[in-house]
């Protein structure tokens, strides 16, 4: 067991702040839903702002009056901090070359009167906090309503979980969120669902649920956990997923919603409207791909958009390809009377935005699902659960600590491990086949 240390900045008075002073940070618009069950003309929550302010030199002084106060450089907090989100005081530390840093004020509820100070993130004493908040652009009178503070807790280090998130000293035992040493709220809610989910597997005495790294950022996170062992607070990034362009938000759907339904999570109707969707994108791609397009019809678009003309028909998926044009734009070129396709695809907004990137990125999709394939291959050598790790005299004594902790079930699994070496797989795999 270990400690590490999470905080959060003071929470303002909203009444208080002179927002006259600040840039308006706008949501998007229209907004974004979360679900691909969630359809276009459902009804939006209300939007609301937040608001972009800076510290200063004056803030930063003042903040460093505390530091001899502040648990974290008393010592009496040891655990390490999350390395993307530091604390105010970490960051006038650590960059002491900048003189501001973003603070972001963001309403926590949609009426209520409570500010988040986003970027502000502290355990210095409250007189500190007021005093130094009072010196940011639009804070010159704020109230805080709640103070900033940290928290150190505990964790068990990950080489104790199998992929399941199952505890291998304790049966049935299932560790989620930062007891395995993350930091976020959707860190916490990715291991609690896939904890949850093998918990009931067990209890039916089914096979476990486990997500690859190739196919969902919670496999990465949880493969991430498990194999390197974070020594400080993990975060979630896509620089942290290799396989990251086919891991994209805009086909969650269709990575995923079939396993949800074989684990009795999605209900039949959403299946066969994915099902559709899916056949649709098919025959869509496999159109531009099969169509060509002729001057007369497509140039005026590509020279309004300062793209060069064609000289002769050319495939539509050429067109596609070419990054300053859309697919939208080209098929509001095209006649779609009597072609019940074209119709169908003009009027779903997530077909076209699929069909564009499976064609224009077709590329670099294709080198990525190499690379998979060859992941694939290495996650399909499985090593025995009693595998005698210490016969193999060639490895060395830091993969030899880390494959009896972690025993990883594959090969793959294996050379993720932080500390073993290709040296080390390559005698493994020698004395798995001898």
């Amino acid at each position: 067991m270990s400690f590490l240390k999470t905080g959060t900045p003071p929470r303002l008075d909203i009444d208080t702040i002179d927002f006259s002073k600040t840039e308006i940070q706008s949501g998007d618009n229209p907004p974004v839903p979360f679900s691909f069950r969630t359809k276009n003309g459902f009804p939006y929550q209300k939007q609301v702002n937040c608001y972009l302010t800076h510290t200063n030199e004056e803030t930063h002084n003042i903040l460093r009056t505390g530091f001899a106060e502040s648990p974290m450089f008393t010592g009496r907090i040891k655990g390490v901090g999350p390395r993307y989100c530091p604390s105010i005081e970490d960051k006038i530390s650590r960059f002491s070359d900048k003189p501001r840093h973003q603070i972001f004020l963001e309403p926590e509820t949609l009426t209520g009167k409570t500010i988040y100070m986003n970027g502000f993130s502290t355990s210095l004493p409250l007189s500190v906090q007021e005093k130094a908040a009072k010196t940011v652009p639009g804070l010159e009178n704020v109230r805080i309503l709640r103070q900033g503070y940290a928290v150190e807790y505990d964790f068990f280090p990950t080489h104790q979980i199998y992929l399941t998130l199952e505890t291998k000293i304790v049966s049935g035992l299932y560790f989620a969120g930062q007891i395995n040493g993350t930091s976020g709220y959707e860190e916490a809610a990715a291991q609690g669902l896939i904890a949850g989910i093998n918990a009931a597997l067990k209890l039916k005495n089914s096979g476990p649920f486990i997500l690859k790294r190739c196919e969902a950022y919670i496999g990465v996170l949880i493969d991430d956990l498990i194999n390197k062992c974070p020594v400080e607070p993990y975060r979630m990034f896509t620089s942290c997923a290799e396989y990251r362009l086919v891991l994209r938000q805009d086909n969650a759907d269709l990575r995923l919603t079939e396993k949800g339904s074989a684990l009795g999570l999605i209900d039949k109707k959403y299946l066969d409207a994915l099902t559709e969707k899916r056949q649709l994108i098919k025959e869509g791609v496999e159109y531009f791909r099969s169509n060509t397009i002729s001057p007369k019809k497509i140039n005026p678009l590509l020279i309004s958009k300062n793209s060069s003309p064609v000289q002769q028909n050319d495939f539509i998926s050429n067109i596609i390809k070419r990054s300053d044009i859309y697919l939208s734009e080209i098929i509001n070129t095209i006649d779609t009377t009597g072609n019940g396709l074209l119709k169908k695809i003009s009027s779903e907004p997530e077909i076209i935005n699929q069909i564009e990137i499976d064609i224009k990125y077709s590329g670099y999709i294709s080198r990525q699902n190499e690379q998979i394939a060859a992941f694939e291959k290495n996650e399909n050598i499985k090593i025995p659960d009693d595998f005698k790790y210490e016969k193999i005299k060639s490895i060395s004594s830091e993969a030899l600590d880390k494959l009896q902790k972690i025993k990883p079930k594959s090969i793959g699994q294996a050379m993720r491990i932080a500390g073993v070496r290709p040296s080390d797989v390559s005698a493994i795999l020698i004395y798995m086949r001898g």
